[in-house]
């Protein structure tokens, strides 16, 4: 079982804070107040939450956030929050198909980590550093069906909102199907997801 604890070390860029105040829509005032809660960013003059996109902050700390999210108003706001992380973080440019864009999700999220400051993939390099789980990919012969192997910290809610959106974004028809069985909300190392279109 993770704990928030043993990513001490690791950081997400700013810009993914601001999924959390999307995600809560017109509400937005309920997840800044989470994020502040949380240490995460500086409160305005006028309640709102100032935070750099382009610094790293603590990842233990946005995963409490995540945390109380869950427990506070369920599953379906952390997929909300999901659903609002491509909007906000960084994906690569060969990001043109659904394949592609479910490929991208890895990529994305490594490029979005660090640890003391160095982003977890290197687009120079190629390189990837595997701290902080994955976002699998596998296309299934012959079948409109994408196979993802979740093994993040983060909540499945939140990981079927990023699969969802990205998705959706190039194929309208498609659907995301948190598999039965292994269920990292109930202790397992991983979640496994279908997306599947027309």
């Amino acid at each position: 079982m993770q704990t928030f604890e043993q990513f001490s070390d690791v950081s997400v860029l700013g810009s993914n804070l601001q999924a959390i105040v999307d995600g809560f829509g017109t509400f937005s005032i309920l997840g800044n107040r989470i994020l502040l809660d949380e240490g995460l960013g500086s409160e305005g003059r006028d309640g709102s939450i100032n935070f750099q996109k382009d610094q790293w902050y603590p990842l233990a700390t946005f995963l409490r956030a995540f945390d109380r999210i869950g427990k506070e108003f369920g599953g379906y706001m952390q997929r909300q929050v999901g659903l609002s992380i491509p909007k906000n973080a960084l994906f690569p440019p060969t990001v043109v198909d659904i394949d592609s864009a479910i490929q991208a999700i890895d990529v994305a999220y490594h490029m979005n980590h660090a640890i003391n400051g160095v982003p977890l993939f290197s687009p120079a390099t190629g390189r990837k550093t595997d701290r902080i789980g994955n976002y699998g990919y596998e296309r299934q012969p012959g079948k409109k069906l994408i196979v993802s192997r979740c093994t993040t910290p983060y909540p499945c809610t939140f990981d079927e909102g990023i699969l969802t959106s990205m998705a959706q974004r190039f194929d309208r028809t498609s659907s995301v199907t948190h598999v039965p069985g292994a269920c990292r909300s109930r202790g397992s190392s991983h979640c496994i997801y279908h997306i599947a279109w027309k």
